[in-house]
């Protein structure tokens, strides 16, 4: 009932509050107070009249102020219209840069045993898995699009058979002497290696597991050297 006399008494207040335009709003609310002013023989309190303006100003997000020294974070590989792009690199300095990568397998009791006596019928797991891996650390440009065609210097995988949980544990490294890092080509090493071991086993079981695929540390370049932090 209140709203009924509300909407009669102020019948030129449907257009401002049906409207969606923000920057009206503080008008609006300044011409209904004179309305209910009118009406009523005085103002609404001070809480009613600034509520909404209070709401419309809550609406806007505090901005966080950047710490002194620290740089903002951004995608290299987003331009400035938010399309992909690939980094230039030419203005860089080359630096020797190294990066080593890790990845696990898990392959169970029964597939574990048969790696470990070389029983698999693929032939021997874990020489294929190095090779894979040596490979597809050569062919990170050509997996991965945005990645600049490098000339690697040293790949290293190697693969140790854990009997603790039954896997097979995966470490990578690459080097190169030039102006962008190796990281991917570390983490692409061990990663084709574990394709490689689920590959090489699938026939004796599927529920193979490849994780933690993660970068362990890197060197060189801008950004200086890195390590995992310990868990």
């Amino acid at each position: 009932m209140f709203l009924r006399r509300l909407a009669v008494a102020f019948p030129h207040s449907r257009r401002f509050l049906s409207s969606n335009s923000s920057h009206d709003l503080p008008s609006a609310i300044m011409e209904l107070n004179k309305e209910m002013e009118s009406v009523f023989g005085e103002p609404p309190s001070n809480h009613l009249a600034s509520s909404e303006s209070n709401n419309y100003a809550a609406q806007e997000p505090p901005e966080t102020p950047q710490k002194e020294g620290e740089s903002a974070i951004h995608l290299t590989h987003v331009g400035s219209t938010g399309k992909a792009q690939m980094v230039d690199v030419s203005f860089k300095g080359s630096s020797k840069r190294t990066a080593i990568a890790s990845c696990k397998v898990i392959l169970g009791k029964k597939v574990y045993d048969l790696v470990l006596t070389n029983q698999i019928a693929k032939g021997d797991v874990l020489s294929v898995a190095k090779i894979a891996g040596i490979s597809g650390a050569k062919h990170t440009s050509t997996l991965i699009p945005l990645c600049h065609n490098i000339t690697l210097t040293h790949v290293r995988v190697d693969l140790t058979l854990n009997p603790e949980d039954w896997s097979v544990d995966i470490e990578g490294e690459a080097a190169s002497t030039g102006k962008t890092g190796v990281e991917m080509e570390a983490l692409t090493a061990v990663s084709v290696a574990g394709l490689t071991v689920y590959d090489m086993c699938k026939a004796a079981s599927k529920d193979i597991r490849i994780t933690d695929v993660r970068l362990e540390c890197k060197t060189g370049g801008k950004s200086g050297n890195w390590s995992r932090p310990e868990e």
